[in-house]
């Protein structure tokens, strides 16, 4: 179970949330961030899905170490907005939905900007 589950020890026991569901959390964070165009996958993760794997995580990694959520998100920002502004909202909007949800505050969140996004 822990390969897929970020666990809080506690006194009274442990508390196990899938990292399925944090992804999805973040995913949804992400995308509300005004800026961003979208996720991106790795280079990898695109040729899995080319050849019919279905990625969950799509755009988003995690990793518990030591207590602290550690979350590389890999984003595409729209044409004309500053990428830096938007890659630090993302790391405060993230950052705050992990507190909100996980109650963990210690939170490394980082952003790679992979692309720009151009209207049709």
């Amino acid at each position: 179970m822990a390969d897929n589950y970020i666990t809080c020890r506690e006194n009274g026991g442990s508390i196990n949330i899938s990292e399925e569901v944090i992804s999805s959390l973040v995913r949804s964070a992400v995308l509300e961030v005004e800026g961003v165009a979208g996720l991106s996958n790795t280079a990898g993760a695109e040729l899995a899905e080319r050849v019919g794997l279905k990625m969950i995580n799509k755009g988003v990694k995690l990793q518990f170490s030591e207590g602290v959520i550690i979350v590389d998100a890999i984003i595409t920002v729209a044409y004309g907005c500053n990428i830096m502004n938007v890659a630090k909202s993302v790391q405060e909007k993230v950052q705050e939905l992990l507190v909100s949800t996980t109650g963990i505050e210690q939170a490394q969140v980082n952003v790679h900007v992979c692309g720009v996004a151009f209207d049709k």
